[in-house]
């Protein structure tokens, strides 16, 4: 009998951590559909914002990650350049954050972790696209 070849899963480019998709649970009741950006670490550092969906404009200078929590993820394409062999993880801790993220009330905010990519993912990492929908 011949068996199907195992096919190995894709590998998220940005996940979430269990605390992290709790609070977008809430943020997401409260404010309706979100929108994540990586910040590229002007007034707020370099963490991820949280906007309800549209309020920030993306466009062809920004990448889509993915989703968390099922709400897209988008860092700009200068940044992503620095990042693009790691996966971004994005967690909760106390403390204020970005003036501009709907988290700050709340008194959390989101932070970013990451590793790097294994050398057998590679092959293996969700697909990107500009903020525009176009082609990376």
């Amino acid at each position: 009998m011949n068996e199907a070849p195992h096919v190995m899963p894709r590998v998220e480019r940005v996940v979430a951590t269990p605390a992290a998709l709790a609070l977008i649970e809430r943020l997401r009741e409260q404010h309706g559909p979100l929108m994540f950006h990586q910040s590229g670490g002007c007034c707020d550092g370099s963490a991820p914002m949280c906007f309800p969906w549209g309020e920030v404009m993306v466009g062809a200078s920004d990448v889509k990650l993915g989703e968390i929590g099922g709400e897209p993820f988008y860092i700009g394409k200068p940044q992503f350049a620095y990042w693009q062999h790691t996966q971004l993880i994005i967690d909760v801790v106390p403390g204020r954050g970005g003036m501009f993220s709907l988290e700050g009330p709340h008194g959390v905010r989101f932070l970013t972790r990451s590793r790097l990519f294994a050398d057998d993912e590679g092959e293996r990492l969700t697909p990107i696209a500009s903020g525009d929908g176009s082609p990376v």
